[in-house]
């Protein structure tokens, strides 16, 4: 019959394995392609797509990120396409019939193909703090001088 010290070894033993198979998930890194949907366009005819579904505008911009969380800098500049919000797929519409659709909406492609704050400018702040942190970590700290005293 196993004893109880036995069965602690063996689950500790399970327990480390499993643990390390877990610690092998990669991190993602490097460059992605996003869209951001900016505006909803009216649910008309004209805007309906072959698949039922209505056309929106959106941004898309290609980025290099850490983890898709941590966007560090924009490598492609963000431009307005048509955006089918069903089924994420983007339609690249020509300069002309862009600009008389934003006329038509009364929209200003200046106000709609911005960047949020966090993706132009929140990922290098982070990234700058998390580097200031490690630099902090490393520096030694100064030791207090201890100084006896007579009881």
């Amino acid at each position: 019959m196993a004893s109880l010290k036995q069965i602690i070894l063996v689950l500790a033993m399970l327990m480390g394995i499993s643990s390390i198979s877990l610690a092998r998930v990669k991190i993602p890194l490097g460059e992605r392609e996003v869209l951001n949907k900016v505006h909803d366009l009216p649910d008309t005819d004209e805007f309906k797509l072959e698949n039922g579904s209505y056309l929106d505008l959106a941004t898309l911009h290609t980025e290099f990120n850490i983890a898709y969380l941590l966007p560090l800098y924009i490598t492609v500049a963000p431009k307005l396409v048509g955006y089918d919000e069903k089924t994420k797929e983007y339609y690249d519409i020509p300069a002309k019939e862009l600009e008389a659709l934003l006329i038509e909406q009364k929209l200003k492609s200046s106000n709609l193909n911005k960047l949020p704050f966090y993706t132009q400018y929140g990922g290098k702040l982070v990234g700058l703090a998390l580097i200031a942190f490690i630099i902090w970590g490393f520096i030694p700290s100064k030791k207090k001088k201890i100084e006896p005293k007579n009881i």
